[in-house]
């Protein structure tokens, strides 16, 4: 049985093969996306036992999820297939500046149906890890309730609640953002949240005072993403940072999700948290070495590999 478990929406993703607005392309790249999807399969490359839970629609694109999640050895015996109806897509521009853009068509995706009904207890009560987001919250009423009854059911079974609140305002206003994110916050023992994101939650600027206001929530942790910058890393007892690694970035895309499954690696490891926030920096930097994101996050070997030229 999956050490760790994800619950939310993938989404099919189409890449812009060329820099421009999405009417100006003519060539995409497809790929898999989703937040809690790359979580999934970038802790299944770094050699965790992983499942997934959520709903897919009954069309190729979800066919091409579970063929994924299939071949990188995660469990699927609950993610859901639901009959007539479709899995969200979404699509990638990219500007000069280096940035990107997101389009999406998710609205009464197969996801979005997921509900408290769909969950087994006994299944989320096996594992070590249960790990959801904001957006799983945000694309719908009956999702979000999932998310905190499961995180229910983790917290009566002894399962650490790992959270990333991946805030989206498309999906919904920022003062449901903001009452659904912190009572999360208070539920959940490892959090993930991004400077940007932080600071809109929050109301401040700094990052330590960030992640001090956060960890008076409830959390065990705080790993404060801080992008280029590395992360910032907190405990009732102590805050430290950890220096970025230096990459020439291709595509960001992904690469916070994949951070969070590094961070979740080396903590399940028993490492201790230096180590653990080092390993996730090059989870994520070397996520951002290929465009796209589930395809894009490496392999356990990739990543000690890359260490160990770090420490020559």
């Amino acid at each position: 049985m999956p050490q760790i478990i994800s619950l939310g929406e993938p989404m099919l993703e189409f890449n812009a093969a060329e820099i421009g607005r999405l009417s100006e392309i003519s060539t995409f790249h497809t790929g898999w996306g989703g937040d809690t999807s790359n979580f999934a399969v970038a802790a299944a490359r770094l050699g965790n036992s992983v499942g997934i839970m959520g709903r897919i629609g009954s069309d190729e694109f979800g066919r091409s999820f579970l063929n994924l999640w299939e071949r990188e050895g995660i469990d699927t015996s609950h993610a859901i297939v639901e009959p007539n109806s479709f899995t969200a897509i979404y699509f990638i521009s990219r500007r000069e500046d280096g940035g990107h853009d997101f389009t999406y068509y998710r609205k009464d995706s197969a996801a979005s149906h997921y509900s408290p009904d769909d969950i087994d207890p006994e299944y989320i009560g096996q594992a070590r890890v249960f790990h959801s987001s904001g957006i799983t919250q945000a694309i719908s009423h009956s999702s979000c309730d999932a998310v905190f009854r499961a995180a229910e059911i983790a917290k009566e079974k002894g399962v650490l609640f790992s959270y990333d609140p991946n805030l989206r305002l498309k999906l919904w206003s920022l003062p449901r953002a903001k009452a659904v994110i912190n009572l999360s916050f208070e539920m959940a023992d490892i959090v993930f949240p991004s400077l940007e994101d932080a600071r809109i939650l929050t109301g401040l600027e700094e990052p330590e005072a960030i992640v001090t206001s956060i960890l008076k929530r409830g959390p065990k942790i705080v790993v404060l993403k801080l992008g280029g910058e590395g992360c910032m890393v907190g405990t009732p007892g102590k805050i430290f940072t950890e220096p970025p690694v230096k990459v020439t970035p291709v595509d960001s895309s992904g690469a916070g999700d994949a951070f969070d499954a590094g961070f979740i690696t080396g903590y399940l490891a028993g490492w201790d948290l230096k180590r653990t926030a080092r390993f996730a920096n090059v989870v994520g930097a070397l996520t951002c070495l290929n465009k796209g994101c589930a395809g894009a996050t490496p392999t356990r070997a990739q990543v000690e590999e890359f260490l160990a030229t770090l420490e020559k």
